[in-house]
């Protein structure tokens, strides 16, 4: 991966954990927070959405797949947060 791709996927990342944070929790998590919940929401929503057989291609795809990711990735945080 060149730098270019690097800054790419750290910008989709932060977009993502914020949209996610937005959407969850009324706020973002912080510019390395929301990079962290976009990038592991990435993982979970390809994975979730490949289990559904959606493939979502292009830049826009990818925040809408790491922007769920993220969201099912707060949803279940926050369930085992209460217990």
């Amino acid at each position: 991966m060149d730098v270019t791709g690097l800054v790419i996927f750290l910008a989709i990342g932060a977009v993502a954990g914020w949209l996610a944070g937005t959407l969850m929790k009324g706020g973002g998590f912080g510019l390395l927070g929301n990079i962290v919940i976009g990038i592991i929401g990435a993982v979970v929503g390809g994975f979730v959405f490949g289990l559904l057989g959606i493939t979502a291609g292009g830049l826009l795809g990818s925040i809408i797949t790491s922007t769920a990711g993220a969201v099912i990735l707060l949803f279940v945080v926050r369930l085992f947060k209460q217990v």
